[in-house]
């Protein structure tokens, strides 16, 4: 399942709802990533003993814990601005 089914089904649980409970019932789905896949489950475990008031405190556990996997690029972003004190790149006109 992709993320945004993820979230989807997140709006169908009753709320209060622990990680573990969470991961009971639906653990064993795989979330489909850029570079992998892994288990609801083992995104769960980094989450940490939380305990869910709603399905969006359950999706941001769940966005912030899944692997580098999630992410395209390590480290690269074309879309941040240059900070501070940090000359930042050349523009370049084409």
């Amino acid at each position: 399942m992709t993320l945004r089914e993820t979230a989807d089904m997140l709006e169908q649980c009753d709320y209060p709802l622990s990680a573990d409970e969470l991961s009971a019932v639906h653990g064993e789905w795989e979330l489909e990533l850029p570079n992998g896949s892994e288990t609801l489950a083992t995104v769960l475990e980094r989450a940490g003993d939380e305990r869910f008031g709603s399905a969006e405190e359950a999706q941001h556990a769940i966005y912030g814990a899944v692997s580098s996997d999630a992410v395209g690029r390590i480290g690269y972003s074309d879309r941040d601005p240059t900070p501070m004190g940090v000359d930042g790149p050349q523009p370049v006109s084409f």
